[in-house]
């Protein structure tokens, strides 16, 4: 990365799965981490990570939902380090359930943490990389901002909005100089089951978890196709094939996908399958 000769980056929900990876990545390369999460325990191991790897770590705990406290990380580090190269608003949760048993209190969750907290991510530090001249944003979202699966309609919405607003800035700030690139993969080895709190009982919930246990693609995948992206200045990461495949049908058949989508919903198949059957011993 030789665009960013400070080697400084910034990254929310780093103390697990994609945050970690993305962190441990970037510490090979020698780069100053600032690593930010809610759970202080797994932060701290991944701070302890980054320093075995070549790394040097800035550990701040951080609540995503407040944009007080994003906005304070972004100070820190401009007292700190004289500014930050590389913005990831990777922090993140999932849920599911039929939209009418989605709880107000689940729509708020949801929105605070997977919408939210990228939105205060880049106000606060937008006004930094201009001020230096340049410099890139990374945007964590879903493929399902573009597949909108049933009975995961305050995820979809949430993720849906991360991509419309990588899209929006990728336009908007070109000019400065700041990159834009939004990851939006299908699912893959990660502990988000574990922010699972409704869905763990519905089926699309249940359904969900098997698929991320019977999934081979990990973090460090997403994270290599992620750092490819970033060097080629590129605005999307659809790392599966699965994931490309829906963004080119609802692309160019949308009323067909959602025909199709329809169909294989009400007929239990795809990934849709294992719905009615309950979660295997283990993965609760």
């Amino acid at each position: 990365m030789k665009r960013f000769p400070e080697k400084r980056v910034f990254i929310t929900g780093a103390a697990s799965g994609l945050g970690r990876a993305l962190a441990l990545a970037f510490a090979n390369e020698g780069w100053r981490i600032a690593a930010t999460d809610i759970n202080q325990q797994r932060l701290n191991e991944t701070c302890q990570l980054i320093e075995e790897q070549g790394g040097t770590s800035l550990n701040l705990l951080c609540d995503v939902t407040s944009y007080s406290a994003i906005e304070d990380t972004a100070l820190i580090l401009e007292e700190r380090w004289g500014g930050v190269d590389i913005v990831i608003n990777n922090a993140g949760i999932a849920d599911a359930g039929p939209m009418e048993e989605l709880s107000l209190e689940s729509w708020q969750r949801m929105l605070d943490i997977d919408l939210w907290s990228v939105i205060f991510g880049c106000k606060a530090f937008i006004p930094m990389l201009k001020r230096q001249g340049g410099g890139h944003i990374v945007n964590t979202a879903s493929s399902a901002g573009i597949a909108c699966a049933p009975e995961m309609a305050h995820y979809n919405v949430a993720k849906a909005g991360v991509i419309a607003l990588s899209e929006t800035l990728k336009a908007e700030l070109a000019s400065h100089n700041i990159g834009v690139t939004v990851i939006a993969p299908t699912v893959f080895k990660t502990n988000l089951g574990e922010t699972l709190v409704d869905g763990h009982d519905t089926g699309m919930g249940r359904s969900l978890l098997k698929e991320l246990e019977r999934s081979t693609v990990t973090s460090e995948q997403i994270t290599e196709q992620t750092l490819h992206a970033i060097q080629k200045n590129k605005l999307y990461v659809l790392p599966q094939k699965d994931a490309k495949r829906a963004w080119r049908m609802k692309r160019f058949f949308p009323e067909l996908y959602f025909n199709l989508l329809s169909v294989l919903y009400r007929k239990r198949l795809w990934v849709f399958s294992d719905m009615d059957k309950p979660v295997a011993p283990g993965t609760e």
